[in-house]
């Protein structure tokens, strides 16, 4: 796997994978995955994160939000992942991490691409065989859209229905269960989704490789039509370099 990227430029939407520490599974528990999302709720509501979707699994989460420019996507996840760990460690009477020390983004161009990787986060658990439909795993986004919270809600609607193009809460129930048929019995892994820095077309991961500046200067736009991904390369001198230190 690729070194996590955890670069936002503004006005982006990102894909954000965090695994518990070893891949353990701490996050089993119902309740804990439960107070995960009580956190991401919480960061919605202090630093205005606009969330687009989510799943918490058994030992890693999958996030998509929509930066704001007001450098809230950090703060978030810090908070996010500090507390849930904080609260673990202290019913369990435990030392030690609990994430893994990197998170994961991934930028995602807002067209089809958008609604591809929607529909990723939510066969996560499906694509793992732990169910057999997203409806089964409480603690994710296809649920609290299809049966919308009333209170403490953590997706931000609004910004999710504008992305879509669509013009009510029922037009977006629909969309995301089209989208799950025509890929519930065909889904599989796709490491684009969590292990490039942007997936789009060319004209997208241009901009954002250029948006980067010099820390775009090693990554390198690769991959088929409708998976192109912005990546890290790894120049032959430094293999080279490596190869003779190690003689």
């Amino acid at each position: 796997m690729s070194r996590a990227n955890r670069i936002f430029t503004e006005g982006r939407v990102w894909h954000i994978t965090h695994r518990c520490h070893k891949r353990s599974f701490l996050l089993k528990f119902v309740r804990d995955r439960r107070r995960w999302r009580h956190w991401l709720f919480e960061a919605r509501r202090r630093y205005g994160l606009s969330v687009l979707n989510y799943v918490v699994t058994s030992n890693h989460i999958h996030l998509l939000c929509a930066d704001q420019g007001k450098g809230e996507i950090p703060r978030s996840l810090q908070l996010i992942a500090g507390r849930t760990a904080q609260e673990f460690n202290a019913r369990k009477n435990r030392n030690g991490a609990f994430w893994e020390g990197r998170y994961h983004a991934t930028a995602v161009q807002t067209d089809s691409h958008l609604t591809r990787c929607i529909t990723y986060i939510d066969l996560n658990m499906v694509r793992a065989r732990a169910v057999d439909h997203p409806r089964e795993w409480e603690v994710n986004g296809y649920n609290e859209i299809q049966n919308p919270w009333q209170r403490k809600r953590a997706i931000d609607f609004e910004s999710l229905m504008n992305f879509l193009t669509v013009k009510s809460h029922k037009e977006l129930a629909a969309l995301q269960n089209q989208l799950l048929d025509d890929e519930i019995g065909i889904c599989r892994r796709n490491p684009i989704w969590t292990e490039a820095a942007a997936v789009g077309d060319d004209r997208y991961l241009h901009d954002m490789k250029n948006s980067l500046g010099a820390r775009g200067y090693h990554k390198m736009i690769t991959g088929e039509q409708g998976s192109r991904v912005l990546k890290e390369q790894y120049p032959c001198y430094f293999l080279s370099l490596d190869l003779k230190m190690s003689d």
